[in-house]
C-alpha cells in the first residue's frame, strides 16, 4: 500500500526541540476604576449553593464540580435565533485566549496571555481595571504552547492568577491592587512555566506548573489565601532517591521507577491544569501530566508504572497528604496526560447513587471514579485508541497493545495522537440530559526514538521522541532516517489511508450507557473549542473558523451559527443581570498547535486580535475585524555562502531549536523566517543571541548556541528562503 502524495507530508514536532519565540502581544496599560462595594465575594456557602444563584458563574466551570453547565434558560431553543451581540471588549493582545470568565454580582474577571487580568462590568463590557504581571519574556522559551492562561480564581474579595513565569498573585477584586505575590518555581534554570488557573481548596490556593517535555519535575503548591505563605508542596514524581524524599508518598512512588532512571531530566508529571476541589468532602482532586523522556526504555529502563504520572490524585488540602490515586496510563510513553478537565457529579451507577469524578483524558478512555474511595466505576473508549485494547475493570489497568504502540525498537502509528482524544478545552456535563459534551480529536501519529540515549539539554525540550502527524502540510523533515520515512509511507503501520485522516468533533457522550449519542464534525482538523451547556437545552461552542455555534443539547441539531470573525478555542460562560441572560466567550487563537495554520481559520483572514464577546437576546450584529492585506511575496534572500554540510547541520539545529514555533508556513501567527528582510538578516545575531526582540517575545539563545550553531541555522534559513523564492518566481512566470 502507498499513500497519496497529499498524505506523504508530515508535521514534524521533534520533542527534543526547544521553546517558542513568537510575535508578542501589545502591552496593556494598567487602569484602575474607583473602588466598588465588596466585589468578588465568593465563599464556601455561595459555591455550594451555586444553583440557587444561576445568575453568577463562580468558578472556571461555574459550580464547585466545574460542570460548565448553567441552569439559566431565558435563552433557549425557541428564541435562539434572536441571539446577538451585547458588547465586545478588545484585550489588546494577539495570542491565545483560553480562559472561561468568572462572573460575580455583575462583575467579570478573566485572564489573558502571560497572566494578564481583566475586570469588566459584565452588563456593558466597560473596563474596571486591568493587571499586567510584567512576566519575564524569557519564559517564552519554555512555553511549548503559547503564552496562554486558563483563568483566575475569585474568593472572598480577591482574584488569584499565575503569570507565565510562575509567580502567583493575589489581587484586590475591587481595584486590581497586588495584595501579595509569591514565586512558585523551585528552579528557574529549568523549563517551568505556569499556564493553569489557581484552585481554591479549603484555606489555601493551589497552583501547578507546565514543562514536562522540557526538564521540569512536576509539583503543586498550596499557599495561605490571606498571606501567600506556603502551606505545603506535593511532588508528582520522585527525585534521585540518593537525595531523599520530600514527602512519604514519593518513597512509594520510587518503587515504581528504575533506580537508574533519568533523574537529571526531571521526569515530568507537571500539573498544568485539571484541579478541582470538593468543599463537601474537603478533598482536592488533581490530574497529573506526561513523562519526560517519552520513551520509557530510556527514562526508566527497568519499566514500572512510574507513579504518579498520568494519574488522578485525591489530596487532603489541609496538609497535602495523598488520600488515594488512580493511574490512567501506567508507564506513560505517549504524552497521555491526565490534565484534562475534571468534573464532579452525582450519578446513579448500577442503581446506586455515587459521588463521582469524570474525565476524558488524552489516552482515549472516558473514566468514572468514585471520588470518595477512588474506585474505578467505568472506563470506555470515547475515541479510537490503539495503544490499549481495553481497561481491565478487575485490576483497573489498561491492557496495552505493545505490538502496535511500543516504538522503542522502531516507528509505530498510535491512536490517539499526542494531541489526545481530548485536550485542555473544557467539556460540559448537563444534568438535564445526562450527557457529557466533549470536544474530541480523532487522530493518530507516528512515533519513534531517533537516537540511542539522550543528551540532557537544560531548560530545553527533552521529550527525546520524534512525532509526525499526517496533517497534509509540507514541513521540514530534517533528520528523518530514510528507512523510517519508507516505513511510514509504505502503509504497513496502519490499516488504510482513512486512519491518517484527522478529525475534530463535538461529541455528546452518555456516561452511563458508555456510548456517543450525537456528534458534529468541525470544519478544521484541530478545531476543538471548549463547551458550555445550559438549562435552555443548548450547547455552545466556538470554532477556529470564527463562529459561535449553538446546538440542541438533546439531539445535536445546529440551531444557529453566529459569525464573529475571530477564532475561538475557549469555553463560553453564561450569567444574568436584572433577568437578562448573557453568553460571553474569549476569542483568540492559541495553545497547542497554535502555530499551524488551520484551513479556513478566521485568523488567516482577519488576524488574531483578542476579544471578549458577550451576547444576549435581541442584541446586534457582531462587527467583523478588518480583513488582512494580501501576503507579500517572499523577498529575494541574501547570497548563500555556507557549504552543504553547514546547511544540513543548520537544518538539524533548526528542527531542535526553532521549528516548534517558526514553522515557516504562509499564515502562521509566528514569523515566517523565509520572509525576513535584509535588515533582519543583518541583525540575525542580535535577535537570536543578544535578545534584542525579548520584549516582543523572542527569547535569547546565547546560553545554548555557539557561533558556529548560529551561522549554520542562518545558512539553513537562507537555503529554504531561496527555495521558496525560486518557487514563487516560477509561479509568477
Amino acid at each position: 500500500m502507498t499513500m497519496t502524495r497529499s498524505l506523504l507530508t508530515y508535521a514534524l514536532l521533534l520533542l527534543t526541540l526547544c521553546g517558542c519565540a513568537p510575535e508578542a502581544p501589545e502591552q496593556t496599560p494598567v487602569s484602575v476604576a474607583p473602588a466598588v462595594k465588596s466585589p468578588g465575594r465568593i465563599d464556601r456557602e455561595r459555591l455550594l449553593a451555586a444553583d440557587s444563584e444561576p445568575e453568577n458563574w463562580f468558578s472556571t466551570g461555574r459550580d464547585f464540580g466545574k460542570s460548565h453547565f448553567s441552569p439559566l434558560a431565558e435563552i433557549n431553543k425557541t428564541n435562539i435565533d434572536r441571539l446577538g451581540l451585547a458588547w465586545e471588549y478588545q484585550t489588546q493582545t494577539k495570542r491565545g485566549l483560553e480562559a472561561t470568565p468568572i462572573v460575580v454580582d455583575g462583575f467579570m474577571y478573566t485572564s489573558g496571555p502571560l497572566g494578564r487580568v481583566y475586570a469588566l462590568n459584565a452588563r456593558t463590557g466597560s473596563e474596571l481595571w486591568t493587571f499586567d504581571p510584567q512576566a519575564d519574556m524569557q519564559a517564552n522559551r519554555a512555553a511549548c504552547c503559547d503564552q496562554v492562561n486558563r483563568g483566575v480564581a475569585v474568593w472572598q474579595g480577591k482574584v488569584y492568577v499565575a503569570s507565565l513565569d510562575g509567580r502567583l498573585f493575589a489581587l484586590a477584586a475591587a481595584t486590581g491592587k497586588v495584595l501579595w505575590e509569591v514565586d512558585t518555581i523551585i528552579d528557574h534554570k529549568r523549563g517551568y512555566t505556569s499556564t493553569g488557573a489557581p484552585e481554591i481548596a479549603g484555606k489555601t490556593v493551589v497552583i501547578g506548573n507546565a514543562g514536562s517535555e522540557y526538564d521540569a519535575r512536576g509539583y503543586i503548591t498550596a499557599y495561605d489565601l490571606e498571606s501567600g505563605k506556603q502551606v505545603w508542596r506535593f511532588f508528582i514524581v520522585p527525585g534521585d532517591p540518593k537525595l531523599g524524599y520530600e514527602h512519604p508518598e514519593l518513597e512509594t512512588a520510587a518503587k515504581t521507577w528504575d533506580p537508574n532512571s533519568r533523574w537529571d531530566v526531571g521526569l515530568g508529571g507537571t500539573v498544568y491544569d485539571a484541579m478541582v476541589y470538593d468543599p463537601e468532602l474537603d478533598v482536592l482532586y488533581v490530574g497529573t501530566g506526561n513523562a519526560a523522556l517519552y520513551n520509557q526504555a530510556e527514562r526508566s529502563p527497568a519499566g514500572g508504572d512510574n507513579l504518579y504520572l498520568a494519574s488522578i490524585l485525591a489530596i487532603n488540602p489541609n496538609d497535602g497528604r495523598l488520600i488515594w490515586h488512580y493511574q490512567e496510563t501506567p508507564g506513560d510513553r505517549w504524552d497521555y496526560t491526565a490534565t484534562q478537565p475534571l468534573i464532579l457529579a452525582d450519578l446513579q451507577i448500577d442503581g446506586a447513587p455515587r459521588k463521582v469524578i469524570m474525565q476524558a483524558p488524552k489516552n482515549g478512555f472516558f473514566y468514572i471514579l468514585d471520588r470518595v474511595s477512588g474506585e474505578l466505576l467505568s472506563a470506555e473508549k470515547y475515541v479510537p485508541a490503539s495503544w490499549a485494547s481495553h481497561v481491565d475493570m478487575e485490576t483497573g489497568r489498561p491492557v496495552v497493545n505493545a505490538a502496535t504502540s511500543d516504538y522503542s525498537n522502531g516507528v509505530k502509528f498510535v491512536f490517539p495522537s499526542t494531541m489526545g482524544g481530548h485536550n485542555w478545552n473544557p467539556m460540559a456535563y448537563s444534568p438535564d440530559t445526562g450527557l457529557v459534551y466533549i470536544p474530541v480529536i480523532e487522530a493518530g501519529n507516528f512515533l519513534f526514538d531517533p537516537t540511542a540515549g539522550h543528551d540532557y539539554i537544560p531548560s530545553l525540550l527533552n521529550g527525546g521522541v520524534a512525532i509526525f502527524q499526517p496533517i497534509g502540510l509540507t514541513l521540514s523533515a530534517a533528520g528523518l532516517p530514510p528507512e523510517v520515512k519508507a516505513k511510514m509511507e509504505s502503509g504497513e503501520l496502519f490499516g488504510d489511508e482513512s486512519e491518517l485522516q484527522m478529525r475534530a468533533l463535538l461529541r455528546a457522550w452518555d456516561p452511563i450507557k458508555k456510548t456517543a449519542v450525537w456528534e458534529h464534525e468541525a470544519a478544521a482538523y484541530w478545531d476543538h473549542g471548549g463547551v458550555l451547556a445550559t438549562g435552555g437545552g443548548l450547547v455552545f461552542q466556538g470554532t477556529a473558523t470564527g463562529q459561535l455555534n449553538v446546538y440542541a443539547a438533546d439531539n445535536g441539531t445546529l440551531l444557529t451559527s453566529i459569525e464573529v470573525g475571530t477564532s475561538i478555542i475557549a469555553a463560553p460562560t453564561t450569567y444574568a443581570i436584572d433577568g437578562v441572560q448573557y453568553v460571553a466567550v474569549m476569542a483568540g487563537w492559541g495553545g497547542g498547535g497554535w502555530m499551524i495554520p488551520q484551513e479556513g481559520a478566521a485568523f488567516l483572514r482577519y488576524g488574531n486580535a483578542g476579544r471578549i464577546l458577550a451576547f444576549k437576546l435581541d442584541g446586534g450584529p457582531v462587527p467583523l475585524p478588518e480583513p488582512l492585506p494580501p501576503v507579500a511575496p517572499i523577498p529575494e534572500p541574501p547570497p548563500q555562502t555556507a557549504n552543504t554540510e553547514a546547511v544540513a547541520r543548520g537544518a538539524q539545529l533548526y528542527a531542535g531549536m526553532c521549528a516548534i514555533c517558526h514553522l515557516n508556513m504562509t499564515g502562521a501567527p509566528v514569523a515566517d523566517l523565509r520572509r525576513m528582510s535584509r535588515e533582519t538578516h543583518d541583525r540575525f545575531r542580535e535577535i537570536v543571541m543578544d535578545g534584542v526582540y525579548l520584549p516582543l517575545g523572542m527569547p535569547r539563545w546565547n546560553d545554548v548556541l555557539s557561533d558556529a550553531d548560529l551561522e549554520a541555522i542562518h545558512a539553513y534559513i537562507i537555503a529554504i528562503s531561496w527555495d521558496a523564492y525560486r518557487e514563487t518566481q516560477a509561479q509568477r512566470k
